[in-house]
């Protein structure tokens, strides 16, 4: 199965460059979560990690 799909992979210009572009995009994202992790306000988080302790569910029998 793979020596079909290097067969064709190589019949590609510039084929070797997308490999590339998706290192970069996962590393970007990942060293983007990691900035917003660590400066985001304790606060936010706080609120965050609480909403589902919050009881504000819709009673079923409030909807008949």
């Amino acid at each position: 199965m793979l020596k079909f799909i290097k067969g064709n992979l190589e019949n590609i210009d510039g084929v070797e460059i997308y490999p590339l572009i998706s290192l970069l995009i996962f590393f970007f994202f990942f060293m983007g979560l990691f900035w917003w992790v660590f400066t985001a306000k304790k606060s936010h988080i706080v609120e965050v990690s609480n909403i589902p302790l919050n009881d504000d569910t819709i009673n079923p029998n409030q909807l008949k």
